[in-house]
């Protein structure tokens, strides 16, 4: 069964090369979820019946992301890389309330093929004095550590980052010294953020404005 269904796909393709059709590319169940997670409830079915992604398609998923994801306000997705490439996007973060409260930090997603049985890798792209991202812009979040399910998605994750900036967290630190001074001197802590964020030295450190 398993040959004869090769045999009928190869045929397929030949055929469709033959009219002058490119090869269809083939998609990874990663791919397929994250179309899933994006697209509205009408489009699910299409989505997982046509591996061929028209440019209109594209579109569409990046007009109904936010509002599908259920994304707060002070959130955004991007897509650098184009409409080709939605395993790889980024998320902008601007916090209305706590210490990190003006700021704008950006997140790079990278969702791998086996996504959902793996969590995408996620790294900070704006320097941050924070004490559950280090300078190297690794982030500190269970979820994307020892606590990840299959059931859990893009819009958890998102969820979870802006977390971090509205309570950061310094029982379980990435950058000790920021943790340190929460800890000890919360005054001193929120005056070493909004340095940073205005663009400036914390420490030894050099921070770009992010405001």
């Amino acid at each position: 069964m398993i040959k004869l269904f090769k045999v009928k796909e190869k045929q397929r393709e030949q055929a469709e090369n033959a009219n002058g059709k490119p090869p269809v590319k083939k998609q990874s169940p990663g791919e397929l979820r994250l179309h899933k997670v994006f697209l509205p409830d009408g489009m699910i079915t299409f989505c997982f019946e046509s591996l061929e992604m028209s440019a209109a398609l594209v579109i569409l998923i990046e007009k109904s992301d936010i509002s599908e994801l259920n994304l707060p306000k002070t959130c955004s997705i991007s897509f650098p890389n184009g409409k080709d490439d939605l395993m790889n996007f980024e998320v902008a973060i601007r916090p209305d309330e706590g210490h990190y409260m003006g700021g704008t930090f950006t997140f790079s997603f990278s969702i791998s093929p086996i996504y959902p049985h793996e969590a995408p890798k996620v790294k900070c792209k704006t320097k941050v004095y924070h004490p559950n991202i280090d300078l190297e812009g690794n982030v500190c979040l269970n979820i994307l550590r020892e606590d990840w399910k299959p059931v859990l998605n893009i819009n958890t994750i998102i969820y979870g980052l802006y977390h971090l900036f509205t309570e950061p967290n310094h029982e379980d630190p990435l950058n000790h010294d920021a943790a340190a001074v929460l800890r000890d001197n919360p005054k001193m802590f929120e005056s070493n953020v909004r340095r940073a964020m205005h663009g400036g030295y914390v420490g030894q450190t050099f921070f770009t404005r992010c405001m």
